[in-house]
């Protein structure tokens, strides 16, 4: 199974790798585009301003040849812009009307046609040697005198665009390998709690198995000897039916058991929510009790502490609380019946054994005030005490875990949780607990007892009503 986790780790984090680095290189590409868009139009601006520069300043003369025809002094015009173009990496072309080359900054002429833009144009020459330029035609008074182009060098556009693109590569390459190395970790974070939920899945799924098995088997093996020898003594067939209806009501209770836990798993546990006097129910479930306790020679009682409260309150409305009669009860009913069958006897002391239980309110701790209810001021407090054998502190932290045994391998001899006996009671108590949104929490000493301390919360303005 450990391969099965493994392998969903890698394939988290390979997808955590793989959306961060679709991610990166979409960002490298929006970046990498507007770069080069930018070092574009900063080219284009400087072939622009060239344009108008040269154009501002070309000497136009008129014709001698031709009287009222006017035309461009190219050696006047142009010899006096050569250096700053040069110093610039700008090189100058000039046409005549017929598109004819007349002077160029070119060591040799480019031997390609003009193309009238108003944007650049981006021009591959050779293999090596790419340029941007831009065409001006040149008029006066609706007449062409000729055609300015004007060309920069493309490798102010490429150099700094592959300067980047190197970088752009380097620093995503190491954040991909980065990410990574963090979604490794992230996912081994991630899949830790599903893995230890499998295994108590998966010990809960072998107890619940173990728990089923041995009481069908029986039920079986009385089924097929009463079909192998149907004319068996009738004494004989009524021990194996008593046999099988103790063991279908066994598994009743522990089909209910696991059908309440998965209902409280999922949410879904049905609540008819009403007022319950808590010390009613409480007497109620000792009564139910006492008979068991008796058989063991236990002494079984209730203590109700006396209200110290700064207001004054109905005293038949101070135990009362809002929630479900039947979940209560079972709840108390665990917890006591839990500590009766912990609880045995000593053959030769002074002390008696017994089971107390004890009902107080008290004042609400301000870590359990929720917002909602910031008026509520107490809780009930029940303490089911008992001075048995006790609870190593090995297990305190595992006696609400179903099916939870001290001692695996003696688990018929000493299993803590076996209220229902099949390790369901207190698990069912503390869901029980959770779903009345209280605390449970449990303090034990070897050899000297275990406490159950049970603190449910007053619901707003349901249980205490000041006197009028």
């Amino acid at each position: 199974m450990n391969l099965l986790f493994q392998s969903t780790r890698r394939r988290l984090a390979l997808w955590y790798t793989a959306v961060t680095a679709v991610l990166l290189l979409l960002f490298a590409l929006v970046i990498y585009f507007y770069v080069r868009t930018t070092l574009v139009d900063r080219i284009d601006d400087t072939l622009k301003h060239v344009v108008e520069v040269v154009d501002r300043s070309l000497v136009i003369q008129p014709l001698a040849e031709t009287r009222g025809r006017y035309g461009v002094n190219v050696d006047a015009s142009f010899n006096r812009n050569v250096k700053g173009v040069e110093d610039d990496r700008i090189d100058l072309e000039w046409f005549n009307p017929e598109q004819e080359l007349l002077w160029s900054t070119f060591e040799q002429p480019i031997d390609y046609p003009l193309h009238f833009h108003r944007k650049g144009e981006t021009v591959y020459l050779n293999r090596d040697r790419i340029v941007r330029q831009i065409v001006q035609k040149v008029e006066l008074e609706h007449r062409v005198l000729g055609y300015l182009r004007v060309s920069h060098p493309w490798f102010e556009v490429t150099k700094p665009i592959n300067q980047l693109t190197k970088d752009l590569i380097i620093g995503i390459s190491l954040m991909i390998l980065s990410v990574g190395g963090i979604g490794w970790f992230l996912s081994g974070i991630a899949i830790e709690p599903i893995q230890v939920s499998y295994s108590s899945l998966k010990q809960f799924t072998a107890a619940a198995s173990h728990e089923l098995r041995n009481p069908i088997a029986t039920i079986q093996t009385n089924v097929q000897m009463a079909l192998a020898y149907p004319e068996a003594e009738p004494q004989l067939q009524q021990i194996q039916l008593q046999i099988n209806e103790r063991l279908n009501q066994k598994l009743g209770l522990l089909v209910n058991d696991l059908l309440f836990l998965a209902r409280a798993d999922s949410g879904i546990v049905q609540q008819e929510w009403q007022s319950v006097p808590l010390d009613a129910l409480l007497i109620d479930v000792i009564e139910e009790q006492r008979i068991a306790a008796t058989q063991k020679g236990l002494f079984l009682s209730l203590h109700i502490v006396e209200p110290k409260l700064e207001e004054e309150f109905n005293e038949e409305d101070i135990f009362t609380i809002q929630g479900d009669w039947d979940q209560l009860s079972r709840l108390f009913t665990n917890l006591i019946a839990n500590a009766i069958e912990h609880t045995n006897k000593p053959a030769e002391s002074s002390q008696d054994a017994s089971v107390e239980i004890e009902l107080e309110i008290i004042k609400a701790l301000p870590k359990t005030i929720r917002v909602r209810e910031s008026n509520r001021q107490y809780e009930l407090q029940v303490k089911v005490k008992d001075n048995g054998k006790g609870i190593p502190k090995a297990d305190l932290g595992h006696i609400f875990d179903r099916f939870y045994r001290a001692d695996p391998a003696r688990s018929a001899q000493r299993n803590i949780n076996t209220s229902t006996g099949a390790g369901l009671g207190l698990a069912i108590a503390k869901a029980i607990v959770d779903n009345h949104q209280g605390q449970i929490n449990v303090d034990s000493t070897i050899t000297k007892g275990t406490t159950f301390t049970v603190v449910l919360p007053h619901i707003e303005g349901e249980s205490l009503r000041p006197k009028c």
